[in-house]
């Protein structure tokens, strides 16, 4: 018999501590529902027991404030010591799939940068975050945790605890991923969007690089988004005209909530013990069903490491372990979200293919030429129409530019010159790329007038 598998795709928006004052929690209040408070720990206990009329939307509020909501890991001990409970080898052996096989997170790490205020203690900088967690999976070896990314578009006013909606307007963007393929060897093949938030504008630029994108926050009933004025109306993530079944799908060019020609996959992830949008045991059931009929599904749960995810995954353990019990005839996983897009998607387009490689050469300054490189592909075949092209010049600037195309489509090059960088202004460029399964090739290149080192 063909196995039919749920494959489910633990995500963590990976921020890292966050800290959240008496009076922030009354504006956050202010800020979802349009009602003000006077902040007092005596109103804070009222509003937490619904004890304070609030035009019907007092258990709302309640929720909101809840104690898993709002008791967040405030500072990198917390966070530690939340580390050490879910990396032990008690936790991961109690938690176990169909095939024996521990509990898998996925961390998306954001990178805070270019923020003028900070009220919230986020930790700002290049590569913090990320740095944090990949000496975590260094230590903890045999997990099979992986890191990912996520975005958070520059606020209009420069403050870190808040996010907009356009990547346009985020030079931020190109800025971090220049540097995680420089300085790091990195670059990203699963997404998700901070605040769930994607635009026109995203949507093509996560289709020039970025095969797999775990956003899609489609329900059934959109009450707790109507009732939240952060998210009314289509604000912040949007997802309401979206697929509401556990499969992927390519989007639309000009809509990324509707089937398309996109060459990208998006998949739908819930979010776990929240406000809005929330895993039940209802939807998990629908999984199982779904893999009966198709043969799979993929499951997204998203979370955040400033809460308590000990607690979260107790939580979902235990609907999974319910919905299995009413399938027995349907196995499930737990697995990097990689793995199970690239699973569903050679399913889905019997796509069989060799891992992308490319080579890269450089050519010297000559009479009738600038001096270039030139990346050609000798396995596989790029995800989009170009390699990210990153660039370090001596000052520690990061640029990133076009490639110029060539006829052959495996084949792209790039000029030094006065329009572009000249070559004694470069210190090292990376290039990176993806395949359709997410396999990822990066090359980092020393270069100079007389000398060209891979390293």
């Amino acid at each position: 018999m063909k196995k039919t598998i749920v494959y489910f795709v633990h995500c963590i928006d990976t921020e890292g501590p966050l800290y959240e004052s008496l009076s922030a929690k009354f504006q956050r209040v202010k800020d979802i529902f349009n009602i003000s408070i006077k902040p007092s720990k005596e109103n804070l206990k009222k509003l937490k027991l619904a004890k304070i009329p609030l035009r019907g939307k007092e258990q709302k509020i309640a929720s909101v404030l809840s104690s898993h909501l709002t008791n967040y890991n405030s500072d990198w001990r917390k966070i530690n010591n939340m580390i050490s409970r879910i990396f032990s080898r008690k936790f991961r052996n109690t938690y176990k799939d169909s095939f024996g096989e521990s509990w898998v997170f996925n961390w998306h790490c954001l990178d805070h940068v270019g923020y003028k205020t900070n009220p919230r203690r986020r930790t700002l900088g290049y590569h913090k975050v990320f740095d944090f967690y990949t000496k975590v999976l260094r230590k903890y070896k045999n997990c099979k945790d992986k890191i990912h990314w996520h975005f958070h578009p520059m606020s209009t006013y420069k403050e870190a605890h808040r996010c907009a909606t356009s990547y346009v307007n985020s030079p931020e963007l190109h800025q971090i991923l220049c540097r995680k393929i420089i300085e790091r060897n990195f670059f990203p093949s699963v997404f998700r969007a901070g605040f769930q938030a994607e635009r026109p504008d995203s949507n093509l630029f996560l289709e020039q690089w970025i095969p797999f994108d775990i956003t899609n926050m489609s329900t059934s009933d959109n009450k707790d988004l109507d009732l939240s004025l952060d998210f009314k109306l289509g604000r912040s993530g949007d997802w309401r005209r979206a697929p509401k079944d556990w499969d992927i799908y390519h989007p639309s060019h000009d809509d990324y909530q509707t089937h398309g020609n996109c060459r990208r996959w998006i998949g739908r992830a819930l979010n776990v013990l929240n406000r809005i949008a929330s895993i039940n045991q209802k939807e998990v059931d629908n999984a199982f069903i779904q893999a009966q009929k198709k043969g799979y599904a993929l499951v997204g749960f998203a979370s955040h490491d400033f809460r308590d995810l000990e607690y979260e995954v107790k939580y979902l353990d235990n609907i999974i372990k319910k919905s299995h019990k009413k399938f027995r005839n349907v196995e499930y996983k737990f697995c990097e979200a990689k793995y199970a897009f690239a699973k569903i998607a050679k399913l889905k387009e019997k796509i069989n293919i060799k891992p992308l490689q490319f080579k890269v050469k450089y050519y010297k300054k000559t009479k009738e030429d600038f001096p270039r490189l030139t990346v050609r592909v000798t396995q596989g075949d790029v995800f989009g129409p170009q390699p990210f092209l990153a660039i370090k010049t001596k000052k520690g600037r990061f640029i990133n530019d076009n490639f110029d195309f060539s006829s052959n489509k495996k084949i792209w090059h790039y000029a030094f010159h006065s329009d572009t960088i000249p070559v004694n202004d470069i210190e090292i460029i990376g290039i990176a790329a993806n395949d359709k399964l997410g396999n990822t090739c990066i090359k980092k290149i020393k270069l100079n007038t007389s000398n060209f080192k891979l390293i």
